[in-house]
């Protein structure tokens, strides 16, 4: 699960999630390959988290001496205004930009944010809601029907490559394109055309060599490319879809409420994710 939802909740403009799990899927295939014993791996993976978290907090600490983040970091004053709300009192037109520090923090305004924002968080919440079904509850159940070989390839590692690499690499590879590619555009009805489409998909992954199977026992797909095309173009849509619906939500806001308009876009996303939970759940029964 955790290989699977790292790579889902990545940052809207960053590809720190899709390459955490894509680097996640890589370690548990070496591990697999080169260890046999259940204490080794699991000194192997501690040492290693606890060296990215040296790491990351020496970055953070280092942060702070950095120009370009120092900029960032600067306290802007006044605050920015929301629509509706008054300028702050000046004591003099000519002097500085000086303004009494309110006693309260403005609240943006959500209904205008959830109006505008309504098809693009429809989006996200779908295209999150299709992935949550089949990755990882379905898509990790399916088997290589040369299971029977012995072969390592069809046992061991079919389920790490097919289902875990290969849906995180490609769900990075979609999240990257969105750096040179954006269509279609944030109000065009060809996205959420796109993001209906890919509930054809769970068919797709539920008519292949699903196991085990008590109620539907037809398998539509007798070959193990199937798995490796279908987790492809699940992680690739996952990827360039859910970041292009990221992106727009505060582009289409007035800039002061892209801020609470990415809160917003985030709720959408995680929302996506439970319902998808849930009715994984569901889903697994009835096969």
């Amino acid at each position: 699960m955790g290989l699977g939802f790292g790579s889902i909740l990545g940052n809207p403009r960053a590809e720190g999630g899709a390459m955490g799990g894509t680097i996640s899927a890589v370690a548990s295939l070496v591990d697999l390959a080169l260890s046999s014993d259940v204490t080794d791996s699991t000194l192997a993976f501690f040492l290693t988290a606890d060296v990215f978290l040296a790491l990351c907090i020496g970055l953070y600490l280092l942060l702070p001496r950095l120009e370009y983040a120092r900029y960032y970091m600067r306290p802007v004053w006044p605050p920015p205004l929301f629509p509706g709300e008054e300028q702050p009192f000046q004591d003099s037109p000519n002097g500085p930009l000086v303004a009494a520090r309110p006693s309260f923090s403005p609240t943006p305004p959500l209904r205008p944010i959830l109006k505008k924002t309504a098809g693009l968080g429809f989006c996200v919440i779908y295209l999150l809601f299709i992935t949550g079904i089949i990755f990882p509850a379905i898509s990790t159940n399916i088997e290589s029907l040369d299971k029977g070989s012995g072969s390592p390839w069809t046992t061991t590692f079919f389920v790490p490559l097919t289902a875990f690499l290969l849906f995180n690499f490609a769900d990075l590879c979609g999240r990257q394109i969105t750096a040179w590619i954006q269509v279609p555009g944030p109000r065009s009805k060809v996205l959420p055309g796109l993001v209906l489409l890919r509930t054809g998909l769970v068919p797709l992954f539920v008519f292949c060599n699903y196991q085990p199977r008590v109620h539907l026992q037809m398998v539509v797909f007798p070959s193990d490319i199937y798995p490796v095309l279908f987790s492809s173009l699940l992680g690739l849509s996952n990827g360039y879809l859910s970041t292009l619906a990221l992106i727009y939500g505060p582009k289409i806001v007035s800039r002061e409420l892209a801020e609470a308009t990415g809160v917003v876009m985030s709720f959408y996303m995680y929302l996506g994710l439970v319902l998808g939970s849930a009715c994984s759940a569901l889903l697994v029964h009835l096969i």
